[in-house]
């Protein structure tokens, strides 16, 4: 930074200094008496100023390119740090495409403030005051009219780009993160937009997002050109003043040629600098508003890493579970999930999670995962509280397979490896075996490097479970959540899955949300919810003898729809 504004008062004190350089030339030519010496000493300093501005700035250039580089490096990855731990909440109800937009044009923000403020309005207001001080040496009534008219000049532009261009400008940036959002959802949503032949909807849909983006952008830029025709007649207005003051002091004999052009130059010096200051106060509230939303976002609490200090160690590896009189509610809701929730499940323990949609089986896994927050009460896993153990240490204490998992465009091995990114491919390839997706993977003309797809979309359904699988396995967690694995899939590729997830159940405890009751007939325990209670909670055998059992009762109207 030092270096930079050592060059940056270089520069501009050469431009500075360049019209008392013309005076001095035109001077000497119009004088015959002159000294010859005196046209060739003014003319090499005119060149040497010209060659010291320019070598000048382009150093400050190549200075202030890696120093924003580092910066613009640092500002992406705290924004992105920073969103991956924002709740799921907050993701839930955010669009992707507009999220990546924020960060990305805020990225860019940062470099047009770099631009506009250390090599353009610094320099800019450094010669706004070399030249002044000149003028007023020349003419003391043109330095004061200079003066005067670029403080007005400067605080109009101010006022108008802050008071009245960025409102607009504001607006029309949040419709733009949107824009970005539509055309992302319904570019990641391509197989649904197929599937109903609904491209036309969707362009109509677009349509209406870009004609409220058309006029919000349309009315901001409106505003931006009548900025600068009032910045231009103010400008028009200060020329008349400098360069009419020149020529009458010429008129009354009070100036010779050289100090004429002395003026002119310096007048266009002036000019063309506070032409720049307004076009770059402009520049940099367009800047400002582009990091706006960046701003928002990082103002926005992460999900708390430590909620109850001090900080724990993860326990000793066994995977025992205790909720004990958790109590949780959705925001908004008019009464709690969960009150009072009381269970224990021993290490090792293979448990089912059953009842209907909306009972709260989901959110009980949640919970572990501290993806919510429990209100009352505490969740321990080995005897201690989840809530005083690093997220990070938590989490990697868990293994998730998801019903539908979604996997990255990187290739098989980084997927499987994510779960432990330091295994070699060796473990990588053992974790597959274990999965039973070697097969497939071998198959493949790249094997492990072969890239996925975005969202895995590349494999079949069985393909992507057995990955994940693969991914659990490698992780080698003591507790295991597993959100029915192979509800989707067909009869060949569940029973490998099952198989699969047979394998992976052993040793861990293990939590399976089962939506197909025929999934969970051979685990060691049931919890059966309802309208966020335990209601019933044993083994499958024991919960299908219970008369008027809320299990019997789903599994026979499974069957039946089955028989049907």
């Amino acid at each position: 930074m030092a270096a930079l504004i050592a060059l940056v008062v270089l520069s501009t004190g050469a431009d500075v200094g360049f019209p008392v350089a013309t005076g001095i030339l035109v001077d000497a030519v119009a004088d015959p008496t002159a000294d010859s010496r005196t046209v060739w000493l003014a003319l090499a300093a005119m060149l040497g100023l010209a060659a010291v501005s320019s070598v000048a700035k382009v150093v400050a250039y190549f200075v202030i390119i890696d120093m924003t580089l580092r910066a613009m490096r640092d500002l992406i990855m705290d924004g992105f740090g920073r969103i991956l731990r924002l709740p799921t909440a907050w993701h839930a109800n955010s669009f992707a495409g507009a999220t990546v937009r924020k960060i990305t044009r805020a990225g860019w923000a940062l470099d047009d403030m770099a631009d506009t403020v250390l090599l353009a309005l610094l320099p800019a207001f450094l010669a706004l005051i070399g030249t002044t001080v000149t003028l007023s040496v020349f003419r003391p009534e043109l330095g004061i009219a200079a003066l005067v008219g670029s403080v007005v000049f400067i605080a109009v532009s101010v006022v108008l780009s802050a008071r009245w261009v960025a409102p607009a400008a504001s607006l029309s940036n949040a419709q733009d993160s949107r824009l970005s959002g539509a055309i992302a959802d319904a570019i990641t949503s391509n197989e649904v937009v197929k599937a109903h032949a609904a491209e036309a909807r969707e362009e109509v849909r677009l349509d209406h997002v870009l004609a409220k983006w058309r006029h919000r952008t349309r009315r901001a830029w409106r505003r931006g050109t009548w900025s600068g025709l009032a910045q231009d007649t103010i400008l028009w207005l200060l020329r008349v003043a400098v360069l009419g003051g020149a020529i009458l002091a010429w008129a009354r004999g009070l100036a010779g040629p050289g100090e004429v052009a002395f003026a002119v130059t310096a007048f266009a010096t002036l000019q063309g600098y506070l032409r720049s200051i307004g076009q770059e106060i402009r520049q940099l509230q367009r800047a400002i508003n582009d990091m706006e939303e960046l701003v928002d976002l990082m103002e926005a609490a992460p999900e708390a890493q430590v909620a109850r200090p001090p900080a724990q160690p993860l326990p000793a590896r066994n995977g025992a579970l205790d909720f004990r009189s958790v109590g949780y509610g959705y925001s908004g809701a008019l009464s709690p999930l969960f009150t009072d929730l009381n269970v224990s499940i021993p290490a090792g323990q293979r448990v089912g999670l059953v009842g209907r949609s909306g009972s709260g089986k989901t959110t009980f896994v949640k919970l572990l995962q501290r993806l919510h927050e429990v209100t009352e009460g505490r969740i321990e896993l080995d005897g201690t509280d989840i809530a005083s153990l690093p997220l990070a240490d938590l989490r990697c204490a868990l293994a998730v397979v998801a019903q539908e998992p979604i996997l990255f465009h990187r290739t098989l091995a980084d997927n499987i490896a994510y779960a432990r990114p330091g295994a070699d491919l060796a473990e990588v390839r053992a974790a597959a075996d274990r999965a039973g997706a070697a097969e497939f993977i071998d198959a493949m003309p790249k094997g492990y490097g072969t890239l996925v797809g975005e969202r895995g979309v590349k494999l079949s359904g069985g393909e992507r479970q057995r990955i994940a699988i693969a991914r659990a396995f490698l992780s080698d967690a003591p507790v295991l959540v597993m959100d029915e694995a192979t509800s989707s899939l067909d009869s060949e590729a569940e029973a490998k899955v099952a198989a699969a997830a047979e394998r992976l159940m052993e040793g861990r405890t293990t939590l399976i949300i089962a939506h197909r009751l025929a999934t969970v007939a051979k685990l060691d325990r049931l919890l059966v919810f309802d309208k966020g209670r335990i209601v019933e909670d044993g083994t499958p055998a024991e919960l299908l003898t219970k008369e008027g059992g809320l299990y019997r009762a789903l599994h026979e109207q499974q069957a039946g729809a089955l028989a049907a």
